[in-house]
């Protein structure tokens, strides 16, 4: 059985370790300076977890597996819209992967949205995450944007072999 239940102080420093060198990785993967992906989490670090605790309206758990933690779900408010919920961070540990805990977490998360009043449920997902977007799909989310960006190659550094 799946359940949620809030971190420890431990649990919640850890976390925030964790999620961000995740969230880093990540950003910088799909293309993101360095640098600035560092600045970019560390200002929503402390917008969303002053002092090292959740802002308002923020709920950290810990998912948990007939009583062993497989993972964790961050969920809190969506910027401007105090009816929608943003899944922030959603993470079951590689070992746990496969077995359907990531759907029976993100049902979880509906709960907990409607019990926190929320009308709708958001998340944002990286591209190439196929195997999320396929779980995410398949509960009911639907894209409402897409980015999208092509490296451009021969058009800064002089080469001419790709012009025709």
């Amino acid at each position: 059985m799946v359940v949620l239940r809030g971190l420890t102080d431990h649990e919640l420093s850890d976390f925030l370790v964790a999620s961000r060198a995740s969230y880093l990785a990540a950003r910088i993967a799909n293309g993101d300076d360095p640098g600035r992906a560092a600045d970019a989490i560390d200002d929503m670090t402390q917008a969303m977890f002053p002092g090292g605790v959740p802002a308002e309206g923020h709920v950290v758990c810990a998912i948990d597996e007939d009583g062993v933690r497989v993972g964790s779900l961050w969920i809190g408010p969506a910027e401007d819209q105090p009816d929608v919920l943003w899944v922030w961070d959603i993470e079951i540990g590689a070992e746990h992967r496969g077995r359907g805990l990531g759907r029976q977490a993100m049902l979880l998360a509906e709960q907990l949205a409607r019990s926190f009043g929320a009308r709708e449920l958001g998340l944002n997902v990286f591209g190439g995450n196929l195997v999320a977007r396929h779980l995410y799909e398949s509960l009911g989310f639907e894209p409402r944007r897409i980015f999208m960006t092509k490296v451009l190659r021969g058009t800064t550094d002089g080469d001419d072999d790709d012009h025709a």
